[in-house]
C-alpha cells in the first residue's frame, strides 16, 4: 500500500476534542474515574479518524501557508466547483449547476439554518413561528432533532424496521407521518448514521414518491457517501429526484478525508429563493477559511487513491471487529455496515445494564464509545456506536478491553 494506515499518531497537545475535550462533551459535570490515565484511553467515540490526512492534502496546505497572507477569502470563479462537481460526476453520475452550490462551516450548522429558513418560507413566522414539524427516520443522529428545536419547531419520527442487523424503511409508517399537514421537511440520511445503511435506488425512489405526494422539502444528508464498503454504490437523492425543486443536498470532505476541524461543507440548494435566504443569513458573511478551501480542493482533485486504500483498510477493520464482537461478547450482535467507519452494535442481549453504556465502557474498560441513548434519537437504547477509523492495533486493544469488561461485569 502507498499510504500507512497502521501508524499510531500522538494527538496530545493539539486541542483535539477527541483527546482534550471528551470529558466536557461526554461526561459534563462528572468526575469520572477510569482504569487507565486519560491519554491511555482507547478513543472510539467521536466521528473523526486516527489516520494521518493524505499527504497530497498536507502538501496543498503547506503551499497555501507558504503564501503567508490569509486575508478574507471566498469561493470565487469556477475552480472549486469544477473540482467538486467532477468528483460527484465521476463517482456518482450526478451533475448540478454551479449556481446551486453554496457553503457552510458544517452540515449541522447548515441544518439549523435550512430548517429555520424553510419554516419561514412555509409561513411559520410571527404568531405561527412555533408551528411546523420535521420528519426523519430513527435511530437518528441527535442534531437532526436539535435543528428543529433550535428554531422552535417540533418533529416526528418513523422507526426503521430491523431484521438480523439489517435496517429498512417502514414505508407505510413514513407515508402516514409525511401526510400530516404540519410536517414540512424530511431529513434523509444516506448513508445512514448510525446504522451504516446505503439506501438502494428502489428504496430512494419510494421515499421520493412520499416526498412528492406530500410536497415536502427534503434535506439529504450525504456526508458519509464517499465512505462505502468496497463494491457498494451511493445514489444521491439529487439523481433520484432530478427535477424536484425542494431538494437540498449536503456533502463534505470532512468525514471522507479527516478534515472536520477545517469547517467546510458543500450545500447544494435548488430553490433560488431558499438559496438566497441561506446565503443572506450566513453568519460568516460568505467568507471561508483559506486553508480549508485549499485542503478541500486538493482532496477532491488528488485524494482518490488515498480514499481507495482507506476503504480497503476499513473493510478489514470491520471484518475483524464484527467477528471479534460476535465471538467474544456473548449477546452482542452486529454486522458489517455498507458504509461509514462507524459500527452500530446491539448490546441488548448482553447480561449487563445498558442504560449508560458510554459510562460503563469508559469506567470499566478504559474505552470511549457513543452510547445509543445519549447521542441518538429513537430506538437506540442498548446500542453503542464504535468508531473503527484507527490503526488495527488500537481497534484490537479497544475491543479486547470491552469484551473483558462485559464479561467481568455481567449482572
Amino acid at each position: 500500500m502507498r499510504y500507512d494506515f497502521d501508524e499510531v499518531i500522538d494527538r496530545r497537545g493539539t486541542y483535539a476534542e477527541n483527546v482534550e475535550g471528551f470529558r466536557q462533551y461526554m461526561f459534563p459535570g462528572k468526575d469520572m474515574k477510569f482504569p487507565v490515565p486519560d491519554d491511555e484511553l482507547i478513543r472510539m467515540w467521536v466521528a473523526d479518524m486516527e489516520f494521518a490526512v493524505a499527504p497530497e492534502i498536507c502538501d496543498a496546505i503547506r503551499k497555501r501557508t507558504d503564501h503567508r497572507i490569509f486575508g478574507y477569502t471566498g469561493v470565487f470563479g469556477d475552480g472549486y466547483h469544477d473540482v467538486f462537481a467532477g468528483w460527484c460526476r465521476d463517482r456518482y453520475g450526478w451533475r448540478f449547476p454551479k449556481e446551486e452550490l453554496v457553503f457552510s462551516q458544517g452540515v449541522v450548522p447548515a441544518l439549523y439554518g435550512l430548517v429555520e429558513e424553510i419554516m419561514k418560507a412555509e409561513g411559520y413566522s410571527g404568531e405561527r413561528a412555533g408551528g411546523g414539524r420535521g420528519l426523519f427516520l430513527t435511530p437518528a443522529y441527535g442534531p437532526f432533532g436539535r435543528a428543529f428545536r433550535y428554531s422552535g419547531h417540533g418533529y416526528v419520527t418513523s422507526a426503521m424496521t430491523e431484521r438480523n442487523g439489517m435496517f429498512t424503511v417502514d414505508l407505510e409508517d413514513l407515508a402516514a407521518k409525511a401526510a400530516d399537514p404540519e410536517v414540512k421537511i424530511l431529513i434523509w440520511c444516506n448513508p445512514h448514521n448510525p446504522t451504516g445503511r446505503v439506501w438502494s435506488g428502489e428504496e430512494a425512489q419510494s421515499v421520493a414518491k412520499i416526498v412528492r405526494d406530500n410536497d415536502l422539502w427534503i434535506i439529504s444528508d450525504e456526508i458519509h457517501c464517499d465512505l462505502l464498503r468496497c463494491g457498494e454504490h451511493h445514489t444521491p437523492m439529487g439523481k433520484v429526484m432530478p427535477e424536484y425543486e425542494k431538494l437540498i443536498t449536503c456533502m463534505a470532505a470532512s468525514k471522507t478525508f479527516n478534515l472536520a476541524g477545517l469547517m467546510f461543507s458543500n450545500i447544494i440548494i435548488r430553490d433560488e429563493a431558499l438559496r438566497r435566504a441561506f446565503v443572506r443569513n450566513d453568519k460568516t458573511g460568505g467568507m471561508v477559511n483559506p486553508i480549508s478551501l485549499a485542503a478541500n480542493m486538493a482532496a477532491y482533485e488528488h485524494g482518490g487513491p488515498w480514499l481507495e486504500e482507506l476503504r480497503a483498510y476499513l473493510d478489514e477493520n470491520f471484518r475483524f471487529a464484527v467477528d471479534f464482537i460476535n465471538e467474544n461478547i456473548p449477546g452482542a450482535s452486529c454486522g458489517v455496515p455498507q458504509a461509514t467507519y462507524l459500527l452500530w452494535v446491539d448490546m441488548r442481549g448482553c447480561d449487563m445494564d445498558t442504560e449508560d453504556l458510554s459510562g460503563f465502557f469508559a469506567e470499566k474498560a478504559g474505552v470511549l464509545v457513543e452510547g445509543g441513548n445519549r447521542l441518538f434519537i429513537g430506538n437506540a437504547e442498548g446500542f453503542v456506536r464504535i468508531n473503527l477509523a484507527m490503526p488495527r492495533t488500537l481497534v484490537k486493544e479497544g475491543l479486547e478491553r470491552m469484551a473483558e469488561a462485559a464479561g467481568r461485569y455481567r449482572r
